[in-house]
């Protein structure tokens, strides 16, 4: 069976959850205002493609190649991540819901979330070297073993980090978001 190659193709309104996206590679292609709720993106590569205002909630993500992806204004419940194939993985994501996802061992270095809810997201043994979160809500994240330096939390909140069972070497952080650090110490900060 010959692999689909799809190229700077704009799929606007269109509603993957009914009518499956072809597999393939699809490279500098956007999608916007487009559903794919509980779709089958396994095996899919998208290189260069951006999501903008898209339904991207309980998508099957098994084996999918995301290489340099943007996802803006999407909401993106409960992804597996973890599942993605590990070659080249990157993306950047700004103003979007992730709640309830995970990053399980996943090579995010560099990586920026930006103006996210980013809740009960599992970020365990995730590389996250020179990663930027811009004023993201962590609310019961959940990082252990996970290699934080270098990475900016300066404009982030809700966050819990444990120093003991994390890297924060060269980590950024704002006066006021150090009670996370702190949570299990049971102290108060005035």
């Amino acid at each position: 069976m010959e692999i689909q190659f799809i190229e700077d193709i704009e799929f606007e309104k269109k509603n993957f959850s009914k009518d499956k996206l072809d597999k393939g590679d699809y490279e500098s292609c956007t999608f916007s205002n487009c559903n794919f709720y509980n779709s089958d993106l396994s095996k899919v590569r998208f290189i260069e493609c951006q999501f903008i205002n898209c339904n991207l909630s309980l998508v099957n993500l098994y084996l999918t190649e995301i290489q340099d992806a943007t996802f803006k204004d999407c909401k993106m419940l409960g992804l597996r991540f973890d599942k993605c194939s590990d070659f080249a993985f990157s993306m950047k994501v700004d103003n979007c819901q992730l709640n309830s996802s995970s990053f399980y061992k996943k090579k995010l270095s560099k990586t920026v979330f930006s103006k996210s809810k980013l809740q009960e997201v599992d970020f365990t043994e995730c590389n996250l070297n020179s990663s930027i979160f811009d004023n993201c809500d962590l609310l019961n994240a959940v990082f252990k073993n996970t290699n934080l330096e270098n990475t900016d939390l300066r404009n982030s909140f809700n966050f819990i980090i444990d120093p003991e069972y994390n890297k924060i070497k060269g980590a950024k952080f704002s006066l006021e978001s150090v009670e996370g650090l702190l949570t299990k110490y049971h102290i108060k900060i005035e």
